[in-house]
C-alpha cells in the first residue's frame, strides 16, 4: 500500500510540474490562435467595418454572399493554379537536390548553404528584388533575353505569365527548405538496405525506386501536406510583385481576405472567407494525420 502511494505521490507531482511547464505557452496558443479563431468565427456572422464600432448580426449572409461571389471563386482557382503549379515542381526539385547533397562530394556544405539562403530571407525582400530582376524595362533577366536576341516579355503584367512567374519564385524561395528535410530522411535510411539491394544486382534505378522512395514515403508525405497548406496561404510575393494582378489573374484566397478586411474595410466579409480557409486547411491537416496513421500500420 506504502508503494502504491508513493506511486501516486510521484505521479501526481509530476502532472503538476507538467501543467506548470505546459502553461506558459497554452497561454499562448490560446491569447494568439485559439481565441482569434473563435472571434474570427463570431465576426463572420456580423456585419462590420472598420469605420463602425457597431456589429449588426447578419446571419448567414455572409456565407450566402460567399458562395455567389465570382471573384472568391476566382481566388480558389487561382490558389489551387498555383499550389498544382508550386508544389509538385518543388517537391521534386528538393528531392533531387537531396540526393545530389547527399553524396559525399567536395564542396556539399557550401552547396546546402548556398540552396538555404532564400529560406532564411524575408520573402517581401526576395519578391521585391525579383520584380526588379523580371521588368522588362530594366530587368537583368530582360537584359540578357535581348542580348541573346529574344524579345523582352512583361511577365508580371501578363495574365498568362503573372502567375507562373509568382509560381517560379516560391519554389526558388522554398526549395532548400525541404531539400534539407528531404536530405534528412535521406540520411535516416540504413546503408545495409542499399548493399543488400547491391547485392541482388539492382543499379542505381532500382535501388531509387525499391529502396529510396519507399523508406522515404512518410518524409515525403510531411514535406507534401506542409508545401500545400503554405501555398494554400500564399499571400506576400503576390502582394509585393502583383497585387493580385493583372485583372486578378494572380489573386489568391489570401490576399482577397486582405483586399476585403483592409482596403475595403469589411471585417465580417473578410472573416467568412477566413473561416471558409481555416476550414479546408484544417481539414487538409486530418489528411495528413489519416495519411500518417495508414503508414505506421502499413
Amino acid at each position: 500500500m506504502n508503494i502504491a502511494r508513493k506511486r501516486t505521490s510521484v505521479m501526481n507531482r509530476q502532472k503538476r510540474a507538467a501543467f506548470w511547464f505546459l502553461l506558459p505557452s497554452m497561454s499562448i496558443l490560446a491569447l494568439f490562435v485559439f481565441w482569434p479563431i473563435a472571434d474570427l468565427f463570431w465576426l463572420s456572422f456580423h456585419r462590420w467595418s472598420l469605420l463602425d464600432a457597431n456589429h449588426a448580426y447578419a446571419g448567414l449572409a455572409n456565407y450566402v454572399k460567399l458562395v455567389h461571389d465570382e471573384r472568391f471563386w476566382n481566388a480558389v482557382v487561382r490558389t489551387v493554379y498555383f499550389t498544382a503549379g508550386s508544389v509538385p515542381v518543388g517537391i521534386v526539385l528538393s528531392l533531387a537536390l537531396a540526393l545530389l547533397a547527399n553524396e559525399p562530394l567536395k564542396g556539399m556544405s557550401a552547396f546546402k548553404a548556398i540552396y538555404f539562403l532564400p529560406v532564411i530571407s524575408s520573402f517581401a525582400i526576395i519578391s521585391i528584388i525579383w520584380s526588379f530582376l523580371l521588368d522588362p524595362d530594366i530587368g537583368l533577366l530582360s537584359y540578357w533575353l535581348k542580348a541573346a536576341g529574344f524579345p523582352a516579355s512583361a511577365w508580371l503584367r501578363s495574365t498568362t505569365w503573372a502567375m507562373p512567374a509568382v509560381i517560379a519564385v516560391a519554389i526558388w524561395k522554398n526549395v532548400g527548405f525541404n531539400m534539407v528535410i528531404l536530405l534528412a530522411g535521406l540520411q535516416s535510411i540504413s546503408a545495409s538496405l542499399y548493399e543488400a539491394a547491391k547485392i541482388d544486382g539492382a543499379g542505381a534505378l532500382q535501388r531509387f525506386w525499391s529502396v529510396t522512395l519507399p523508406a522515404l514515403r512518410q518524409t515525403l508525405l510531411f514535406v507534401v501536406i506542409i508545401s500545400v497548406i503554405a501555398s494554400f496561404q500564399v499571400f506576400d510575393q503576390v502582394y509585393v510583385m502583383t497585387r493580385g494582378g493583372p485583372l486578378n489573374s494572380t489573386e489568391t484566397v489570401v490576399y482577397y481576405i486582405y483586399h476585403h478586411g483592409f482596403e475595403l474595410l469589411d471585417m465580417g466579409y473578410a472573416s467568412a472567407i477566413a473561416w471558409v480557409l481555416f476550414v479546408v486547411v484544417f481539414l487538409i491537416t486530418l489528411l495528413q494525420l489519416r495519411l500518417f496513421r495508414f503508414n505506421e500500420t502499413d
